[in-house]
């Protein structure tokens, strides 16, 4: 049974992006084709602990309570997907949302090249690169969720998996893939029609270790941009999925906190057993100023994609083009969002 947009489970959290109406594909499937394309995440996955931060295969049965609701993820034989799998989703997502914004049209099943969504995600385009690509689409297609949803006194019981479906088209004669077709679940397509998503960092796939990846997305989902936000140490540990005891899992984010390697973010544990997350922002005095109402005019100019993330990504542009001195610098970031936006 499908999963309906309007469950909770999708839904969690506010602030997803802008976008306008998805138009349906011709011939029922989407290429994905947009180069460059900014990082999505869906908020879903964002919000509850889908995916497993284990490096070797991980068979439990997970289940969490989520207000009035239950959700109980059940691996395959092969074991729950893991948060490296999740890069092929946010491959997926980003494309889509990016032909939604340019008004293209879109449908849940997507034409890719393994080496576009290895190379924007990080990963390695060796064979072994290949080879647990094809491993990661298979977890991801084994991996079920179930979540219970009360409605008028009746309270229904609905499964669904992270894709539906996949297929590896490759050169004969043990040639490598050179196509792959992943056909998304309603749930995750319907995330992108009900532009339940956030943007991320391009640093994202940089980050190698599962927790930290798992505490930036908690960080981008309930910090956003806001200065900061606390959350106590024993719910960021139900939050993560982490299996550690709680003294071991305090350590591990002291040491995150030690390292400063979080992009965009920067986390401390304070008193009371609390982590604080405070939003990276220039210093004063640093950088170029920009105007008060600035967010608001780059909505205008590049309508469904997150202003604030725009201006950490042109800063960063700008940085690294040797810190120039701009003469409007209002004027260089519009013109850097219109070009954001031109390409997805």
């Amino acid at each position: 049974m499908r999963q309906s947009s309007g469950d909770p489970i999708v839904s969690s959290g506010s602030g997803g992006e802008d976008a306008g109406p998805s138009v349906p594909a011709q011939g029922g499937f989407f290429i994905c084709d947009v180069l460059g394309a900014i990082p999505k995440d869906d908020m879903a996955t964002m919000e509850h602990p889908v995916f497993t931060l284990a490096t070797r295969p991980d068979r439990r049965i997970l289940r969490y309570e989520h207000g009035p609701a239950t959700i109980e993820i059940t691996p395959s034989v092969k074991g729950l997907a893991t948060i490296h799998d999740k890069d092929i989703l946010i491959y997926c997502i980003s494309q889509l949302m990016a032909a939604v914004n340019a008004g293209r049209p879109t449908a849940p099943t997507l034409h890719l090249r393994a080496h576009d969504l290895m190379a924007a995600t990080g990963r390695e385009t060796s064979g072994d690169g290949y080879r647990r690509l094809r491993e990661a689409l298979d977890r991801l297609a084994g991996t079920r969720i179930v979540t219970n949803i009360a409605t008028g006194g009746l309270e229904s019981t609905r499964g669904f998996g992270l894709i539906d479906a996949w297929e590896i088209l490759r050169k004969a004669r043990g040639g490598r893939m050179i196509l792959v077709t992943v056909t998304l679940s309603d749930w995750i397509y319907r995330s992108v029609l009900s532009r339940s998503v956030l943007t991320l960092s391009r640093d994202y796939f940089g980050l190698r270790k599962p927790l930290e990846r798992r505490v930036y997305e908690i960080a981008r989902k309930h910090c956003g941009r806001q200065p900061e936000w606390r959350i106590g140490l024993e719910t960021l540990l139900k939050k993560t999925g982490s299996t550690s005891p709680r003294r071991v899992f305090r350590r591990m984010i002291r040491d995150m906190a030690a390292e400063d390697g979080l992009p965009d973010y920067s986390i401390a544990l304070i008193e009371g057993d609390l982590v604080r997350v405070r939003a990276r922002s220039p210093a004063p005095g640093e950088g170029p100023r920009l105007d008060a109402d600035i967010h608001a005019r780059v909505r205008a100019v590049a309508p469904g994609l997150d202003p604030y993330f725009l201006e950490a990504e042109w800063r960063r542009f700008w940085a690294a083009s040797g810190k120039p001195r701009l003469r409007s610098p209002d004027a260089a970031f519009l013109a850097f969002a219109r070009a954001r936006a031109a390409r997805g």
